[in-house]
């Protein structure tokens, strides 16, 4: 007598789509399916005996998760009903999607199906449904707004846009805080030291957040950087950037092929590039690309017709825009944000109602990388080969461009609360930096010539010159400003990395080259022991990881290779002295 009990019909029909209404009884006995025991086959379970199994367990578990759901759905009603609670009363006409349980195919061998193959093992009614829950990544639109004259590709639009909300905004995601990486009364330390001293060096990338609940619920992204780049400039709390750095790379790794870019996890990227130099160029390479995938470049002609929505995102392009410029002109690298109408209009968002000081800042500097871009196409990464004669008249215009700069905002900027004078001292500073770029550009090709007397013509003497002198000026304010000192555990990479280059060009051209121009080579030399004097007390208490405290490190082992003497009797047009010569060889 069969005591077993009925099949669902979803389960007869399933079974009958593979040739047999019994179940495979898939035992010790029998262990294949009718057709392979019609042809003898017991000693393994066939493929198709497999299949048969699990689909039928699938549509099982579906039909009672069904009947469930439509119980519960039941249940909640009735008790909607007793309580008065319309929105949770159930519409009979809505079907409820069926759940699909994990299937664990693990003894499947699914290997040896092909993908046509396990597509048509599924039942019709499987296929439609899965082709129907598929969301289109793409589809052909028309804005019925806009006319003839308009983007071409936005006629083929991102249709995931519209299903998948840009952030999530309204809903806490998950966080190093809510995972317990971090508590979060450290978390609100680390946001302290970033929001009150670190953001101001950068012009407010925070923008609007001012407050660390604000952050976690924009962007887990951002949260995560905010917090890394705190721990390294924090000495009560820098035990925590190791595990925070590894958690923004991974909210990193997990955005990058994100179909939803927004603009504060552009902000975490940003944060991240100005201060970790480890991951600066791809931090900002993702920024560059997610800056123009929700066109940021746009918001310039919203911003200057008074909208403030579009105010922020034209100023969230242009620190884009400017940490694209750190780290790529002065790594010999081409920036990949273009100039266009928003770099060409930056000082006029200044006249807009939602301008601050702040702005004029950014677009302080917005400008002052707009000349280096053209310094950079203009005479390229070649550095063996000598610049052009004709091409001289137009290096003596970048100068000249650099002055005016300066002029226009040497004076503009008051004292800060949260950073001092640094906006006024950061012009100069900012500006030696430049002018050293521009100007050693006049040692291109130039070969060193240690034993004999030669000079460089009376226009490239003139602006090599103008080179060593910006290179002093660094040096001099990092031995003599002592506020200006404070802010070094703080400013953004690209100050550090300058700072390096201004060393560097100082010693060799105090070693190799210093008869090409007229210098005072004791003089740079002791500049250079003081400089490194200097960072050695500024990176004392700093985190290891910092980039300034690899580069005091390095300029002091280059230095104990070397034997400076004591003599000063060397004219402003002697030799370096042979043992200081070695520095630029080791």
């Amino acid at each position: 007598m069969d005591m077993s009990l009925p099949s669902p019909p979803a389960v007869s029909a399933l079974r009958e789509s593979f040739g047999d209404r019994k179940p495979p009884d898939i035992t010790r006995k029998i262990t294949a399916c009718v057709a392979c025991r019609k042809q003898k086959v017991s000693n393994v379970i066939c493929e198709k005996a497999k299949r048969h199994t699990l689909l039928e367990e699938d549509v099982t578990w579906k039909g009672a998760m069904i009947n469930k759901i439509r119980r519960l759905e039941q249940a909640i009603a009735q008790i909607a009903t007793k309580v008065d609670i319309p929105e949770l009363q159930s519409h009979p006409e809505e079907d409820p999607e069926p759940m699909s349980p994990p299937v664990n195919l693990a003894n499947a061998e699914p290997s040896t199906l092909s993908p046509e193959s396990q597509h048509q093992a599924q039942p019709q009614s499987i296929q439609s449904k899965n082709d129907r829950e598929l969301p289109r990544a793409w589809e052909v639109v028309m804005d019925p707004r806009g006319g003839p004259a308009s983007i071409p590709a936005s006629c083929v639009s991102d249709g995931l846009r519209g299903v998948l909300p840009n952030s999530l905004s309204t809903s806490r995601q998950p966080d190093l805080i809510s995972t317990g990486l971090i508590t979060l009364r450290q978390a609100l330390t680390l946001f302290e030291e970033y929001h009150l001293r670190l953001d101001h060096f950068l012009y407010r990338i925070l923008g609007d957040h001012i407050s660390l609940d604000s952050v976690r619920v924009a962007s887990p992204l951002l949260t995560a950087a905010v917090c890394t780049v705190g721990a390294l400039h924090s000495q009560s709390l820098g035990h925590l950037f190791e595990v925070c750095y590894a958690e923004f790379k991974r909210f990193v790794s997990a955005q990058m092929f994100s179909r939803t870019p927004n603009e504060d996890d552009i902000r975490g990227l940003c944060v991240g590039a100005f201060w970790l130099h480890e991951l600066s160029w791809a931090l900002i390479g993702s920024a560059v690309r997610m800056a123009s995938d929700i066109n940021l470049h746009s918001g310039i002609y919203k911003a200057l017709k008074g909208d403030r929505e579009g105010y922020l995102q034209a100023r969230l392009y242009y620190l884009v825009y400017v940490c694209d410029h750190h780290f790529s002109i002065a790594y010999g690298r081409p920036p990949m944000s273009r100039e266009g109408f928003i770099i060409k209009s930056a000082s006029r968002i200044l006249e807009t109602e939602h301008a601050t000081e702040d702005d004029a800042r950014l677009i302080s500097q917005v400008q002052e990388w707009s000349v280096l871009g053209q310094v950079f196409d203009t005479f390229g990464v070649d550095v063996e080969t000598a610049i052009l004669p004709e091409t001289i008249p137009q290096l003596r215009r970048y100068s000249i461009a650099l002055d005016t700069w300066l002029a226009d905002w040497n004076d503009s900027f008051r004292e800060s609360r949260n950073v001092g004078n640094y906006p006024q001292k950061g012009v100069g500073f900012h500006f030696h930096f430049a002018k050293l770029y521009l100007c050693s550009h006049a040692f291109r090709g130039v070969p060193a010539i240690e034993n004999a007397t030669q000079s460089l013509t009376p226009e490239l003497e003139d602006i090599a010159n103008a080179g060593v002198l910006s290179a002093m000026s660094i040096l001099r304010v990092i031995v003599s400003d002592a506020e200006f000192r404070s802010f070094m555990n703080g400013l953004p990479l690209y100050f550090d990395t300058m700072l390096a280059f201004a060393v560097i060009f100082l010693l060799k051209v105090a070693t190799k080259y210093a008869t090409v121009i007229r210098i005072d080579t004791n003089q740079i030399l002791t500049l250079v022991n003081q400089t490194v004097t200097a960072l050695r007390d500024i990176t004392q208490f700093m985190h290891r990881q910092h980039l300034l405290v690899i580069i005091a490190e390095g300029l002091e082992r280059l230095l104990a290779k070397c034997q400076f003497p004591h003599s000063t009797n060397q004219d402003t047009m002697g030799h370096a002295p042979s043992a200081v010569r070695l520095v630029v060889t080791l």
